[in-house]
């Protein structure tokens, strides 16, 4: 996967937040600011322009460029929460210009500890966790396993999805949301509904590109 691939996977989540933006905010209306869709409609445009303006040299360098252009766009918790994720995974890469799939794994890896030291957040708290995590495991044993790249991407996305839909019944324990107490329960979490989303872009970017 090389830096062309990663520039197509934020293309993928450019055009995806956008057609996916009001059901975003309507998520978010439930239990949060009702700005998640348009923050990341926002965001995302603005990486897209930040990628064409200086094009990188890197996977890792694409990454980093992403993340820093989300904290710097993005307000609300969304921006600094997937701006670390994205910056994370771009440092765990370095400077290789064509990423394996075992490193991919360590990359989204790192970008779920960068997500839990800044929101010190856990699976069961309703945040994007719910969705990261199960991701990041499916990954790890797609790898240990020794499955296609394509195959191991969807199992990514599944598993994102999966663990999306699981926070409907949860009660939040971080954030705004967490201020409703037992009235948040029976929402989809809008930021776990954004990560399945961007990991579903991921798997389009692939199938796409390979």
């Amino acid at each position: 996967m090389d830096t062309s691939f990663f520039v197509a996977w934020m293309e993928e989540i450019a055009t995806a937040v956008q057609a996916q933006r009001d059901h975003l905010t309507q998520l978010d209306a439930a239990i949060g600011d009702a700005d998640h869709g348009s923050n990341l409609d926002r965001g995302f445009g603005e990486v897209r322009r930040a990628l064409t303006d200086s094009p990188p040299r890197t996977p890792g360098g694409t990454l980093v460029l992403a993340g820093s252009t989300l904290i710097r766009k993005v307000g609300g918790a969304s921006g600094p929460l997937y701006g670390t994720a994205f910056r994370q995974m771009g440092k765990s890469m370095g400077e290789t210009r064509d990423i394996s799939l075992a490193e991919l794994s360590a990359a989204l890896d790192a970008a779920l500890a960068g997500v839990q030291k800044l929101g010190a957040a856990v699976e069961g708290d309703k945040t994007m966790v719910d969705a990261l995590a199960p991701a990041v495991r499916a990954l790890a044993q797609a790898v240990r396993e020794g499955a296609k790249p394509e195959d191991a991407l969807s199992a990514v996305a599944a598993a994102a999805q999966e663990g999306a839909k699981a926070t409907i019944p949860l009660q939040a324990r971080k954030g705004r949301a967490s201020y409703l107490g037992s009235r948040s329960a029976g929402h989809e979490d809008p930021g776990a509904a954004s990560t399945a989303l961007i990991l579903s872009a991921l798997r389009t970017a692939g199938f796409r590109t390979w």
